[in-house]
């Protein structure tokens, strides 16, 4: 099991310039070999940056967790989240029959840092979501392997669960989609959509039945709910589209909680193009697709259709009002039909995946 993160001091920082000296050292790299660097991925929480030898052909992926989201400076944030993600890809790795997971190259605990195999121009599924790609094969498969994780690790609770005690990941991420969208506050919304959140946050039916899905998510509630190891952000900008087969990325938020949260979040980014297009079909089958595969896996009992869905609603809901909204939503009129869907989620949930609102 990977053992936890030390603080990363300021020496211990990477940067564009140290990184290739940096892999030398792990005898990755050649001394002297020349090493071209660049930026890789959104690198919202993380140092991310690509690593390329152009003439062995060689190239990683290096990831380091710094005491402050990259991005978001304001926030602090531990570096044992790069401890739970090496070890989220360990335990699962049982359950990978298709290889989702990333190949982890290095580990380093003194500087928070994962080296990764690097997957090169491999397109993001949200892209491919919005061009209306067929991305139903690669969708089966993370579903499935979702359903093995969650059914073979709900029993493991006492076992696993403290090498998964990741609060403050858990924590700051609940806070951004449970509390801070219906709060005031000062994302960068359009006056419509700014006054369309003023309304949500108004909604008191609507903010119980979130405060109620915040405290689930939590562990606080108490309705008796099985509990099983989370990836904790299967959204669609962390799975890559590889011609090897999809990429599941990030699993920095890792933790044990509940399935249909896990779920909610993926079904979300299916439901979220036909509420700004207006075509319900591409979606209905990719969340079709999503569910059987992962009740083939999991069983129906391991997580409800309902409540995934109510959960789907609260994450569209903070894609549009929230501090990291999705370009599907970047419209007035994308963002309030999406708002009117995801309301619609929230209070009345679909029972089935054909059964939208």
């Amino acid at each position: 099991m990977r053992t936890a993160c030390k603080f990363v001091s300021p020496e211990n920082r990477l940067s564009e310039a140290t990184l290739p000296g940096y892999l030398v050292g792990l005898g990755l790299a050649s001394p002297g070999e020349a090493i071209e660097v660049e930026l890789a991925g959104d690198g919202n929480i993380n140092w991310v940056r690509r690593a390329r030898a152009p003439e062995s052909g060689r190239s990683w992926v290096v990831k380091q967790a710094g005491p402050t989201l990259e991005r978001f400076p304001e926030y602090e944030a531990p570096t044992e989240r790069a401890a739970i993600e090496a070890r989220y890809f360990e335990t699962v790795a049982n359950l990978d029959f298709d290889s989702l997971c990333p190949h982890l190259i290095h580990f380093d605990t003194t500087r928070s840092v994962l080296v990764m195999e690097d997957l090169g121009d491999a397109e993001r599924l949200d892209d491919a979501l919005e061009r209306g790609a067929d991305t139903r094969p690669a969708l089966h498969k993370l579903a499935a392997f979702l359903g093995r994780v969650h059914t073979h690790t709900q029993s493991h609770t006492e076992s696993l669960g403290p090498s998964f005690s990741n609060d403050a990941m858990r924590d700051l991420h609940g806070d951004h989609i449970f509390r801070l969208p219906f709060e005031p506050n000062d994302f960068p919304l359009s006056p419509r959509v700014r006054a369309r959140a003023l309304e949500i946050q108004g909604d008191k039916l609507l903010l119980a039945r979130i405060q109620q899905a915040h405290r689930r998510y939590r562990g606080t509630s108490d309705i008796p709910e099985v509990h099983c190891l989370l990836h904790g952000d299967v959204q669609p900008g962390n799975l890559l589209l590889s011609p090897e087969g999809p990429k599941l990325l990030d699993a920095e938020i890792a933790h044990f909680g509940i399935p249909s949260f896990e779920m909610g979040v993926l079904l979300a980014h299916l439901w979220l193009p036909a509420s700004v297009t207006g075509d319900v079909g591409p979606s209905r089958q990719h969340v079709e697709t999503v569910w059987s595969a992962y009740v083939a896996e999991a069983g129906a009992e391991v997580c409800n259709f309902t409540d995934a869905a109510q959960f789907a609603g609260i994450e569209i809901l903070r894609r549009c009002l929230g501090a990291a909204r999705v370009a599907s939503v970047s419209s007035d009129e994308a963002a309030l039909t999406a708002v009117d869907l995801a309301r619609a989620l929230v209070i009345a949930p679909p029972s089935a995946p054909n059964d939208l609102p």
